[in-house]
């Protein structure tokens, strides 16, 4: 005879009314076998259960055996739990495990996971393996650059922990897999010192802007991207920093107070001005990075650009009246409101076409051209990391600018060349 079940101990037992909600198909359903599982008492002194389902007994055994281990790793299965999909976890961490990120980042982090999500959404996670994963990443690999590989693979790995987080799976299969290598991106590249010429020329000599012709408020003064861009070129910030530069964050340094002052408040009659990089369009208004906060000596031509900037913003303020909206940033709209990234492209673009250089340029390239020029000079590469902010020093200059960086080791090379010349 049979021992008697222990009180607490896992229950089986045969449902004869299957899932069926329908009364009338009772006696035409299958049936399922359940099993209960006893995780002690809660709070209230209300037993808590686990419960398993399936269509044989023997698949019933393996699935309790599976919830064991999963309990006996402090998990406890949430509603769902076992129906719970990749795609479902995606949704769960871009809606609630991005919160207060920037409507940008979410929308990023959305983009290069649908590759990702078109081959195994509708895995349930709890089955995920690696071999999935690492199918779907090298499926993505096919199409997608190298760039857009790392960070969909990394979007799987945040995914996941998430719902580890929550109770809805045990491990997180995406750390096991490597990132594939993914196809080549758009090649950086900068201008040469004649291109650079040409774009500044071009931007002071421009009557104006037009971003779209035939439409009305869509025509800017020329000093507006003449200060951007040589702001841009002779100083190395980010696009994403010199949108987001104040006046108040423009400073000379006074004599007669021996301190640096807003210019907006000493004026221009001045030999050293400056530049605090301590904002950008990031959510917050944080810098990419810690090391991204730097104050920058200006050239006298980025304090010429910025001077008639400001005059000319002025005019813009007189002409707006009551729309214009104070915001105290170097770069605005015609109505003091920041600047759309797309705008600022579209108005490089026409500059570099006037500039015969082609429109196939982007701003950010003007820090590519930077730090090319920098390199040219001779200026040490940790110097260059300084400049441009980069929170890894040297090894990310030369890892993210490695085609702007000139070969600087050519000692061993010109000595070799005197002691065997060509014959």
């Amino acid at each position: 005879m049979a021992a008697r079940r222990a009180r607490g101990e896992d229950s089986i037992s045969f449902d004869h009314r299957g899932p069926c909600t329908d009364p009338e198909r009772h006696r035409n359903c299958p049936g399922r076998w359940r099993a209960e599982v006893s995780r002690g008492y809660d709070a209230s002194g209300k037993r808590s259960k686990s419960k398993v389902t399936a269509k044989s007994k023997t698949a019933l055994v393996d699935k309790l055996k599976e919830l064991h281990k999963t309990l006996d790793k402090g998990v406890t299965p949430k509603a769902g739990y076992a129906t719970y999909t990749v795609r479902q976890a995606a949704d769960a961490w871009l809606k609630d495990g991005l919160s207060g990120r920037a409507p940008k980042t979410v929308k990023k982090n959305e983009n290069v996971l649908e590759p990702i999500l078109q081959h195994i959404g509708r895995r349930k996670l709890r089955e995920l393996s690696a071999a999935d994963v690492r199918e779907a990443l090298s499926e993505m690999a096919t199409t997608y650059s190298r760039a857009a590989v790392t960070m969909g693979h990394l979007a799987l790995k945040r995914t996941i922990r998430y719902a580890e987080a929550n109770d809805l799976v045990t491990r997180n299969v995406a750390t096991l897999v490597d990132t594939p290598r993914g196809q080549e991106g758009r090649p950086s590249k900068s201008l040469s010192l004649k291109q650079a010429v040409a774009v500044i020329a071009a931007a002071r000599t421009l009557p104006e802007i037009v971003l779209r012709p035939g439409l009305k408020d869509v025509r800017r003064p020329p000093e507006l991207m003449y200060a951007y861009i040589v702001l841009c070129l002779l100083i190395g910030v980010r696009t994403e920093e010199a949108r987001a530069l104040r006046w108040d964050h423009v400073v000379a340094l006074g004599a007669e107070r021996g301190a640096w002052a807003p210019v907006t408040e000493s004026g221009w009659d001045y030999e050293l001005f400056a530049v605090y990089v301590w904002r950008s369009v990031r959510s917050g208004g944080e810098t990419k990075t810690e090391m991204s906060r730097r104050s920058l000596g200006l050239p006298r031509l980025a304090v010429e650009a910025l001077g008639a900037l400001l005059g000319s913003q002025a005019e813009e303020r007189r002409s707006a009246g009551e729309r214009w909206q104070e915001t105290g940033l170097v770069f605005t709209t015609a109505t003091g409101t920041a600047l759309d990234s797309g705008n600022v492209r579209r108005m490089f673009r026409r500059i570099c076409k006037e500039a015969g250089i082609g429109e196939k340029w982007t701003p950010r390239e003007l820090r590519h051209t930077f730090v090319s020029l920098m390199s040219d000079s001779g200026v040490a590469i940790e110097e260059i990391a300084r400049l441009v902010g980069h929170s890894g020093g040297s090894r990310v200059t030369e890892t993210v600018y490695r085609h702007q960086i000139r070969p600087a080791i050519q000692t061993g090379a010109k000595v070799m060349d005197e002691l065997f010349p060509e014959s």
